[in-house]
Formats: structure tokens, C-alpha cells, sequence
């Protein structure tokens, strides 16, 4: 089971990344699949999640600006982000949960990917 995560890069304040994370080995349909990141010097953080293909959730810090999506043919979760800021550099970490525990806490998911690194510049 592996969980393999792309996209990130070098973008200027205000642009757009959309990161995607890849299963393979196993359907994770019927998961909660989620992003966090992990910014130098502090804590691996929730971003968004969802589950069954329809219930998004997003941290406070993202509303409005990043968009969940999952495409189940293709087992890949995505990760749209606009309007990034020096904020949002990070390394992103997508993971997936078989259970139905609070979808904000790492500790409730089974797989993680490797995590893909987010560079935002002025």
C-alpha cells in the first residue's frame, strides 16, 4: 500500500499549485483521505480532508483558498491551492483513514505518503 504524493514546487505569493496524491495496492475507496503539512520549525498540521467523495472539510487558514477533491477510477486525491502566501510553504503530507475518527487528528489515519514540498515566494 503506497501513498504517492506530487505537485509541489516554487510558486509566487498569490499564484496556484494543485498537488496530487496517487494509491496504489489497494482501493481506498470509502476512506477519509486527508492533507497535512508541516512548515520548517513547527508541527505537522491538518489542512483538509475528505470523506466519501462529498464531505470536504478545511482548516481555518485554508477556507475559501484550497479545494479537496478525489477522483475514485483514478485512487488519487487532489489538492487545488489558490492564492497561496508565504504561509502555506510547507512540505504536504496526503494520508488515508479506513475509520471514521476525527479526520483532523493524525494519529486517526493508517497510510501516509511521503510528502511533497511547497515553496511560496514574494
Amino acid at each position: 500500500v503506497q501513498l504517492q504524493a506530487s505537485g509541489g514546487g516554487l510558486v509566487r505569493t498569490g499564484g496556484s499549485l494543485r498537488l496530487s496524491c496517487a494509491a496504489s495496492g489497494h482501493s481506498f475507496i470509502g476512506y477519509t483521505m486527508g492533507w497535512f503539512r508541516q512548515a520548517p520549525g513547527k508541527e505537522r498540521e491538518f489542512v483538509a480532508a475528505i470523506r466519501s467523495g462529498i464531505t470536504a472539510n478545511y482548516a481555518d487558514s485554508v477556507k475559501g483558498r484550497f479545494t479537496i477533491s478525489r477522483d475514485s477510477a483514478k485512487n488519487t486525491v487532489y489538492l487545488q491551492m489558490n492564492s497561496l502566501n508565504a504561509e502555506d510553504t510547507a512540505v504536504y503530507y496526503c494520508a488515508a483513514d479506513n475509520g471514521s475518527g476525527n479526520y483532523r487528528v493524525m494519529r486517526e489515519y493508517d497510510y501516509w505518503g511521503q510528502g511533497t514540498l511547497v515553496t511560496v515566494s514574494s
